[in-house]
């Protein structure tokens, strides 16, 4: 019976090969999501006119850095995410995914406010250049605001986060499990004859089993003036 099937019915091998894929592909799509919205955080996001007492009016680039700081952090925790995705069980990658839901609404919301209000985003950029200080005064600096393409590649980020940490949820439980390398090897001491101790091993466990020396129980007990080669009793 495959690991794959959740309900206990044999998994037609078509169908088997299928779920295999949701695992790469949806952490691939994970890191992609996220590294788009990192990218578009390094780039402009919008150019302000700021006009000061009847000057000429002077071209200002506001980098997503400033419209939208936290975007970084979001970034940041999605790529972090895809990496706890290779080792995750059934129920924490639904955890996960809900996680992912929440970083994409952030994420959404970031890229929404900066594109409704430019020239409340960049007011940090139009009170650094100039001065100005105040919601009013720099708003009443800006004559004019130009949004580019990127915050809108970020909104758009944001939305396919949200999407596939959905998908993540609806198909956590037909992922393949983890491969043997995360499973926890056991080593068990070759069978002998009876009463046989084996080099490095002490005698008087029940059935007449050996049972390997603990290098803590000998340094115990030569602290106690023991001598840790001696049979037990």
């Amino acid at each position: 019976m495959s690991s794959d099937d959740v309900t206990g019915a044999p998994v037609p091998p078509a169908r088997k090969q299928s779920t295999r894929r949701y695992k790469p592909l949806l952490i691939l799509a994970v890191i992609a999501a996220s590294a788009l919205a990192l990218l578009a955080w390094t780039q402009t996001w919008a150019t302000l006119q700021v006009t000061l007492d009847g000057a000429s009016a002077q071209a200002l680039e506001v980098t997503g850095a400033i419209a939208a700081p936290g975007l970084t952090a979001l970034a940041l925790a999605g790529l972090a995410l895809a990496g706890a995705l290779t080792i995750a069980g059934p129920v924490i990658r639904i955890i996960l995914g809900l996680l992912e839901m929440l970083l994409g609404v952030s994420v959404i919301l970031s890229a929404g406010l900066a594109i409704a209000d430019p020239v409340g985003a960049g007011s940090a950029a139009v009170t650094a250049a100039t001065g100005i200080a105040g919601s009013e005064s720099t708003r009443a600096g800006v004559s004019q605001a130009q949004l580019t393409g990127w915050p809108y590649l970020a909104l758009a980020a944001g939305v396919s986060m949200l999407i596939i940490g959905l998908a993540v949820c609806v198909t956590a439980r037909r992922w393949p499990g983890p491969t043997k390398r995360y499973e926890t090897t056991r080593f068990a001491p070759a069978g002998g004859a009876a009463g046989d101790t084996l080099p490095g091993t002490t005698s008087g466990t029940p059935g007449g089993q050996t049972r390997p020396r603990d290098a803590v129980d000998d340094w115990d007990g030569l602290t106690r003036g023991d001598d840790p080669t001696a049979p037990e009793r």
